[in-house]
């Protein structure tokens, strides 16, 4: 069996379609499509159909691809575990994390696996809670850094800290100034908010319903930094952010934000691990560095010196 020819099946099933992994590979689609046909006559049957918007598996293919990937994902660990044995982790980690572990986060993992085990390679998806926990499930990362609303209870997940919920404003605003600001104080403001369906936008509503209001949202979009400069250029326009998502603004001072409370909504740092199946030695290494590097932060996100903002704006998170 010929492992790169497993790899480009399964990455052909996953993606759904020859022209995009041809381009991620960059050679031509032909290419692809005769090492597909090389693949399929060694295998004895067809493993794909063709399909308006690209490629589906047939009966077949969905058989091979469950027992192939099996089949890879012990051969991966196979030869970490030997390599391991050898003095040197080698391997890579597939990683899915949201967007704000991005940085200084991934940074410094990076910077401590390059000093001590440059034979790691990291893959990393920058991904919201609900795709990274399907990118778990179908085996497309190893590991995820996500945000649950609940504390995590089992040993498939890492409990790595705690954040808070922050009414964010334009500098200046006057409901910003004070450190904290009762949920309920929202109602009749113009906001602006993730687009539906959103597990947060259901959250906040549901929040609003339950203290006798309506969000006003007068404007949505799922990425932070439009929502971001959206509130920072206009007075009187807010949004409803984690701290992470804002600490270098409030530093920098292009933003005021007070702590939410009554209730105080807060989202669990969560390191997920696979669902099955065990990690392999190099994801083994980036787990911890990710433990440690973040419980040396005080189970935070931010390092002790970025963690600062104007005037300790997000004090007590």
């Amino acid at each position: 069996m010929d492992v790169a020819r497993v790899r480009l099946f399964l990455e052909v099933a996953e993606a759904g379609s020859l022209s995009k992994v041809a381009a991620r590979r960059q050679t031509a689609q032909s290419h692809v499509s005769r090492r597909i046909a090389e693949f399929e006559a060694q295998i004895g049957g067809m493993l794909f159909r063709r399909t308006g918007r690209g490629v589906a598996l047939t009966e077949l293919g969905v058989r091979a691809s469950a027992r192939l990937r099996a089949w890879l994902d012990e051969t991966d660990r196979l030869g970490d575990e030997l390599r391991a044995d050898s003095g040197r982790v080698l391997g890579v980690v597939r990683l899915g994390i949201v967007p704000s572990a991005a940085h200084p986060l991934m940074t410094r993992v990076f910077e401590r696996l390059q000093a001590c085990h440059p034979g790691i390679r990291l893959d990393i998806a920058d991904a919201q809670g609900a795709e990274l926990d399907a990118m778990l499930d179908a085996a497309l990362v190893d590991l995820s850094v996500l945000f649950r609303y609940q504390r995590p209870s089992g040993a498939g997940e890492k409990h790595l800290g705690v954040a808070h919920t922050y009414l964010v404003s334009a500098p200046r605003d006057p409901l910003t100034a004070s450190a904290t600001v009762g949920f309920s104080r929202l109602a009749g403001l113009r906001l602006v908010l993730p687009r539906r369906p959103s597990h947060w936008r259901h959250t906040l509503d549901e929040t609003a319903h339950g203290l006798g209001f309506r969000l006003d949202a007068v404007a949505e979009a799922d990425s932070l930094t439009v929502q971001k400069r959206l509130v920072a250029h206009t007075p009187g326009l807010y949004s409803i952010l984690g701290p992470y998502a804002i600490a270098a603004d409030l530093r920098a001072g292009r933003l005021r934000a007070s702590r939410l409370m009554r209730p105080d909504l807060c989202r669990h740092l969560t390191l997920a691990m696979p669902r099955q199946g065990k990690l392999s030695p190099a994801c083994r290494v980036v787990a911890e560095i990710v433990q440690e590097l973040v419980g040396s932060w005080g189970h935070q996100l931010t390092e002790p010196e970025q963690a600062r903002p104007a005037r300790g704006r997000l004090a007590g998170r």
